[in-house]
């Protein structure tokens, strides 16, 4: 096992391009002893530690109706998602494309799931090495997007998307000492995230009154986000670490065209086969 920090990042459907960077590595049995994933990444964080290869590609892409998992605009205010949660952290994972528990639970691989704390709008990094349903429950939180999906309770705390608090958790990462440090982004060289509209702004406030902390840092989200890109490229040009990003133009972060998001996937895999001799020399540096 290699002593190196991995970090990924969400962006939803943008994912399946960190699928393909992590089943190339997984094919080239790279372990490392350390992950901080986010939203999506946490989804592709847990596999890459089940060693489970093309797990995350298949819940993500598929032609076959009886894994869709989009509700759509229709039943978003029955069910108060646009996504079926219960679909991808329940029926995914205990039926449909089972999950490898006892290898996640026996890896010596530390993966923190980033989370966003409702009542302190803060990020919050949490593990679970037993229990099924909280592992579960935890990777939901980290990838439930604002407004579009319910808050999820966790040890009697709501919680809502990692990214929304910390989106690219570079600092995590250097804070866990490893020396290597490895970056999966989900978006293009020189991404800048936008101010949030007054129109999106009104919406935080309204659905989530009683939470002045998490509005604030929903709000205020593209200025730590830029914040975190402008680290990452500072200490990738020093060579202290290893960033790979897609260099083709991104899906959209709820694609739903089959071709579409197999391309990205592809882009990814090819990209890390294309860098690995690179990512090896950093890594033995």
């Amino acid at each position: 096992m290699i002593q190196a920090t991995m970090v990924l990042e969400g962006g939803a459907t943008r994912g399946v391009f960190t699928s393909g960077v992590l089943d190339y590595l997984m094919e080239e049995q790279v372990e490392l002893s350390h992950l901080v994933s986010v939203s999506a990444g946490a989804c592709n964080g847990v596999d890459y530690v089940s060693r489970q290869i093309g797990r995350t590609r298949d819940c993500m892409i598929h032609k076959e109706k009886e894994y869709n998992y989009y509700f759509g605009f229709r039943k978003f205010v029955k069910e108060k998602s646009i996504l079926d949660m219960d679909m991808v952290f329940d029926r995914y994972p205990n039926e449909l494309f089972p999950f490898d528990y006892d290898t996640y639970f026996a890896s010596e691989t530390e993966c923190e799931i980033v989370t966003t704390n409702c009542r302190t709008g803060k990020a919050e990094y949490m593990t679970e090495r037993k229990d099924r349903g909280r592992l579960m429950k935890v990777c939901r939180a980290s990838s439930s997007m604002p407004l579009i999906s319910p808050m999820v309770d966790i040890d009697g705390e709501l919680y809502l998307d990692g990214g929304l608090a910390d989106s690219i958790p570079i600092k995590r990462a250097l804070e866990i000492g490893n020396q290597k440090v490895i970056v999966i982004l989900t978006r293009n060289p020189d991404y800048r995230k936008r101010p949030t509209t007054k129109a999106v702004a009104k919406l935080y406030r309204q659905a989530y009154r009683s939470y002045p902390k998490l509005v604030r840092t929903a709000i205020l989200r593209n200025k730590k986000y830029n914040q975190q890109a402008e680290l990452v490229e500072k200490l990738e040009k020093e060579g202290k670490i290893f960033v790979v990003r897609p260099l083709i133009p991104t899906v959209s972060r709820l694609e739903k065209d089959y071709d579409m998001l197999m391309n990205f996937y592809d882009h990814g895999y090819c990209l890390m086969r294309r860098e690995y001799n690179r990512l090896m020399e950093y890594l033995e540096g």
